[in-house]
């Protein structure tokens, strides 16, 4: 089949890249450039391999919405919220187009409820279905390959067999797919990413208590997840989920839940739950220096709202950082590929170094607080870390280590519930 795919998101990118694998004639376009599609993936090497293997091959063309053919087989929308407008501007462009109709769109959007509808108001003739947004950045190709079932809004019994042709190839068994209608969908949608933070702002609000108690949370932790019952998944304390999409989702739901009228105060509970928790390794750094923080250097390491991103969006890093300059401190800051992000956001001032190696960071610095959780952060040298910083404190953001054996080094550690 032949397939326009418009959007700039991390699920346009996974979905272009798996596509054009599995021989489909993939047209990503929009008014993208390839160099701007490749630094948007650069940190997800799966996925830069993937793209530019099957733009060898000849399979993905990355072009102009004017640059494709009008006999398109699908059209595929993938946008975040902020980028609505500009999918809205696509979407007129192409009834312009001398297109026949019905064709298949598929409304890939992170938009809420009612969505799709809202795109399906600009072209009305056309059969539309709605594929949720289920990648986990950091993991992207495989949250979809491993995908046990997949949801899809869907209204019309034609658009139902034409996404099952389109996607066959990954998805060949006829049980992988759950079709409902699509505000069903979206709300669906909206409810699971609901649940994962649910979850998350549980075992943190468990965290607060048990380290209150003297209690390891970690012990705990492993004793739930032991449950077959609950699991591990997304069951990790920290210092605070984030993502534009996902963050964006527990808004729009809990909005959705208040304009129905319904009593129910658990998700802006757990946004708020969240949100504290982005301020916890700053209140111990206060607790710990009694206040007294004007003129100190910290470092942190991570800057991404997770590892393998640079994406920053409601990251625990803005609090962090305006918690300190707040106070007079000076940070030192790494991160493997968010830098630029930040530098976009904050620019060049006195009180933000940005550091391309992390132990450069922790030089002359009066604490090292660990945002995320990189891979390359889990075995620091401990000896040069203690030889380098001005004092030995660490703030254990994402419970990376061990809190004995840290405290063995010569180092103050203080984690989350721990």
């Amino acid at each position: 089949m032949k397939i326009a795919i418009f959007g700039r998101t991390l699920y346009s990118g996974v979905l272009s890249a798996l596509l054009a694998e599995y021989g489909h004639q993939v047209y990503w376009c929009e008014y993208l450039k390839k160099q701007s599609i490749e630094h948007a993936y650069a940190q997800d090497e799966a996925i830069q391999h993937l793209l530019e293997k099957q733009h060898k091959n000849g399979f993905l063309k990355y072009c102009h919405l004017n640059d494709i053919d009008h006999d398109m087989d699908a059209y595929l929308f993938s946008f975040n919220a902020t980028d609505e407008k500009m999918g809205i501007e696509i979407l007129k462009e192409i009834s312009l187009r001398p297109i026949i109709h019905p064709k298949l769109m598929i409304n890939a959007s992170t938009l809420g409820l009612n969505g799709t509808a809202k795109l399906q108001a600009y072209l009305p003739e056309d059969r539309w279905i709605y594929l949720p947004d289920i990648i986990q950045e950091g993991n992207a190709l495989q949250s979809v390959l491993q995908a046990d079932q997949l949801i899809v809004g869907c209204d019309q019994d034609d658009a139902e067999k034409q996404i099952r042709e389109l996607l066959r190839p990954l998805f060949p068994r006829q049980q992988q797919y759950l079709f409902m209608p699509i505000l069903d969908a979206e709300f669906t949608k909206l409810s699971i990413s609901g649940m994962l933070a649910t979850r998350i702002s549980y075992i943190n609000d468990l965290a607060v208590v048990a380290e209150k108690l003297g209690i390891d949370i970690e012990y705990v932790r492993q004793g739930m997840a032991a449950d077959s019952r609950i699991g591990s998944a997304y069951l990790y304390p920290g210092a605070g989920f984030g993502g534009e999409n996902f963050s964006h989702d527990i808004l729009t739901l809990s909005n959705a839940v208040s304009d129905t009228g319904v009593k129910s105060q658990l998700l802006s509970q757990v946004w708020e739950i969240n949100e504290q928790q982005k301020e916890l390794m700053f209140r111990k750094l206060w607790n710990y220096y009694h206040g007294n923080l004007k003129g100190k250097t910290v470092a942190i390491w991570g800057a991404s709202f997770k590892e393998n991103t640079a994406r920053i969006q409601h990251s625990p890093i803005h609090i962090m950082l305006k918690a300190l300059w707040a106070q007079g401190v000076t940070v030192k800051l790494h991160d493997p590929h968010a830098l630029p992000e930040i530098e976009k956001i904050y620019g060049h001032r006195d009180d933000l170094i940005y550091c391309l190696d992390q132990e450069d960071a922790v030089k002359d610095a009066h604490a090292l607080c660990v945002l995320t959780a990189w891979k390359q952060y889990a075995s620091p040298n401990y000896k040069t870390l203690v030889q380098t910083m001005a004092h030995p404190l660490i703030l254990d953001g994402r419970n990376m280590y061990d809190p004995q054996y840290v405290k063995s080094q010569g180092f103050a550690y203080m984690g989350v519930g721990r």
